[in-house]
C-alpha cells in the first residue's frame, strides 16, 4: 500500500526524528513554537537562549520590559506582536496554571499565538500526543504525494492524514514529514531525482488535481 511505502521510506530516512527547535521545559517549546511561526527554527534557536538567560523563569517573563523582549526577538520577524505573545503565555501560565503548560489541546488554543498547529505541535514533541501537525512542510509533502488535495485546507490535510496512517505513528510520522519536506521534498528545487516515492507524486507526473 502507498501508507506503507511512505513509511517504510520516511523510517529509512529518519528512522528517530527529532524537534530541531531548542528548548529545555514544557513552556520554553511553547514559546519556541510561537516563535516559529512563519521564520525558521535555525533563526528561532538564535534568539531563544537569549530570552531564557535572560528571563529564568515565568515569573521574570511575566513581568519583562516589553520592549526588552521585543529587541530580542526582533530576528525572527513580527517581534512586537510575538513579544506580547510571550509575555501573556507567561502571565497566564503563573496566574492561572501554576506554571504547567496545560495538556490540554482546546485550552492552549485560547493562549495568545497558539492555533491547532502549534497546539498540535507541543502536545506531540513534549507529551507524545498522538497528533499531526500540518505545517508548511507537512502540508507541501501531503499535496505532493496525493494524500490529500490542493486545495485542501490544513485542517482538511490533518484528518485525511490522522485516517490513512495509524494512530501510534502520528507524533513520529509528524516529524518525519516536516524534515522530509524541509530537507527533501523542499518548496524549491526537491530532490526529486533520489526520491523513492517519485511515482507516487504528483508533481512529478504534472497531473491535473482531482476532486
Amino acid at each position: 500500500m502507498k501508507t506503507s511505502r511512505i513509511l517504510e521510506y520516511l523510517d529509512l530516512l529518519f528512522p528517530n526524528p527529532k524537534c530541531e527547535l531548542t528548548y529545555f521545559n514544557d513552556y520554553s517549546l511553547l514559546m519556541a513554537i510561537v516563535l516559529s511561526a512563519q521564520c525558521t527554527d535555525k533563526r528561532v534557536n538564535m534568539v531563544t537562549p537569549i530570552i531564557f538567560a535572560k528571563y529564568k523563569d515565568l515569573e521574570a517573563l511575566k513581568n519583562a520590559n516589553l520592549e526588552d523582549l521585543e529587541n530580542i526577538i526582533r530576528p525572527v520577524g513580527s517581534f512586537r506582536k510575538k513579544a506580547s505573545y510571550l509575555k501573556d503565555i507567561a502571565i497566564i501560565l503563573v496566574d492561572e496554571y501554576n506554571g504547567v503548560v496545560p495538556k490540554d489541546q482546546r485550552v492552549l488554543e485560547t493562549f495568545p499565538g497558539v492555533g491547532r498547529k502549534t497546539a498540535n505541535v507541543f502536545l506531540s514533541e513534549f507529551y507524545n500526543y498522538p497528533a499531526i501537525a500540518v505545517d508548511t512542510h507537512v502540508e507541501r509533502v501531503s499535496k505532493r504525494l496525493k494524500l490529500a488535495y490542493n486545495n485542501d485546507s490544513v485542517v482538511k490535510v490533518e484528518e485525511k492524514l490522522m485516517k490513512k496512517f495509524p494512530k501510534d505513528k502520528w507524533a513520529k510520522l509528524h516529524l518525519q514529514l516536516v524534515l522530509f519536506g524541509r530537507y527533501y521534498c523542499k518548496a524549491l528545487k526537491p530532490e526529486c531525482d533520489t526520491c523513492r516515492l517519485k511515482d507516487l507524486c504528483r508533481g512529478n507526473k504534472n497531473e491535473r488535481i482531482r476532486r
